[in-house]
């Protein structure tokens, strides 16, 4: 492939949702409480964090609900009140199973129990409370696909230097596994993305002044052709890649940062998630999806070439080459985009 497909593709893979922090209040509300024993047991290693929102049957914001976190040390009680948006956030939480209660005045208690994964972001579905009528506890039934949607809508607004998209990267090291439907609307919602379009449009100028693909001509013409192959090879390796394959084959699409470690770990895991990739079943397999999408995206790219640079090289070098971009871009990820994505969340950056 050429370079300017190849420069192309690296701007593009930072195509990765700052998740906005709660905000403490001048009124103390969002001042977070611990009991003693937290002054007495150091954090452990690889803590996580939990966030969410309370609403009200028709989903309007709770401020100033009275939210209690209970891990499996009784003891360690925290407590902190929802803000004027009604969101509440815990940081340094200990892995393990856990419980949130949570009581308003004039609503019915809640509860949410789950488990907290070492260094998980856990980010709740909206905890609903209904009105008082009884002092009957109402349990929350959070759904793995209400928590992948919460993750999805994060990660679309992940942008490097504040407007690169950057969708395909989670920072949430055991997310839930992505729907069928959300890989396909997360393939769409990058290529239709403003900064892919100027992205591609630069790429077909290097490609009109190099003089490469010259069986296109010169001119505008020449140029909106160029445009036209350089983006369907961005929505073929996308969709096929990312989408089709990955909903086919059961695979995950996206890249999932590593932050722990030393250098060397880290480089050969950035390295080596180009050709494997972890499954829906959260296990790791071959990256049948990627490779794949580069072959089928290179023979189909053989119909709007010119006739001259098609045929079975410009396919094979399209696949080893969407490889070699993938492992380039993971090295990318794992090592500098994270510092330039801005307004990630405290309990997101400090995990590294």
């Amino acid at each position: 492939m050429r370079w300017a497909f190849l420069c192309f593709t690296v701007n593009l893979v930072f195509s990765v949702p700052s998740i906005a922090q709660p905000q403490q209040s001048t009124n103390g509300q969002h001042m977070e409480t611990e009991s003693p024993a937290d002054n007495h047991v150091p954090n452990p290693p690889l803590a996580g964090s939990i966030s969410g929102t309370i609403v009200d049957a028709t989903g309007a914001a709770i401020a100033g609900a009275l939210v209690t976190l209970t891990g499996e040390e009784k003891s360690a009680k925290r407590e902190i009140l929802s803000g004027d948006d009604g969101q509440f956030a815990f940081s340094n939480v200990p892995p393990g199973m856990f419980q949130i209660a949570v009581t308003a005045p004039g609503f019915a208690p809640a509860s949410l129990s789950s488990s907290l994964h070492p260094g998980e972001i856990y980010l709740s579905a909206p905890i609903a409370l209904a009105v008082a009528e009884s002092t009957t506890e109402v349990r929350v039934v959070v759904s793995r696909q209400e928590v992948a949607e919460a993750e999805v809508k994060a990660e679309e607004k992940q942008r490097v230097l504040g407007f690169i998209p950057n969708f395909y990267v989670s920072y949430i090291p055991d997310a839930e596994p992505l729907t069928s439907k959300q890989k396909f609307e997360l393939a769409w919602r990058s290529t239709i993305d403003p900064v892919t379009f100027l992205i591609t449009a630069a790429s077909a100028g290097i490609e009109q002044a190099d003089g490469q693909f010259s069986g296109y001509g010169r001119g505008a013409q020449a140029y909106g052709k160029r445009f036209g192959a350089a983006y369907a090879d961005t929505v073929t390796g996308t969709f096929i890649g990312s989408a089709i394959l990955p909903s086919f084959l059961r695979q995950d699409p996206r890249y999932f940062y590593k932050g722990t470690g030393g250098t060397r770990s880290r480089f050969l895991y950035a390295i080596a998630n180009s050709v494997i990739c972890k499954g829906d079943n959260r296990r790791w397999q071959p990256n049948y999806s990627n490779i794949g999408g580069s072959l089928a995206s290179g023979a189909i790219s053989n119909t709007y070439y010119p006739a001259k640079d098609r045929g079975a090289q410009l396919t094979i070098e399209n696949a080893f080459i969407g490889v070699g971009v993938t492992a380039l871009a993971n090295l990318f990820q794992e090592f500098i985009v994270r510092k330039f994505t801005p307004n990630l969340p405290n309990f997101i950056s400090s995990k590294s």
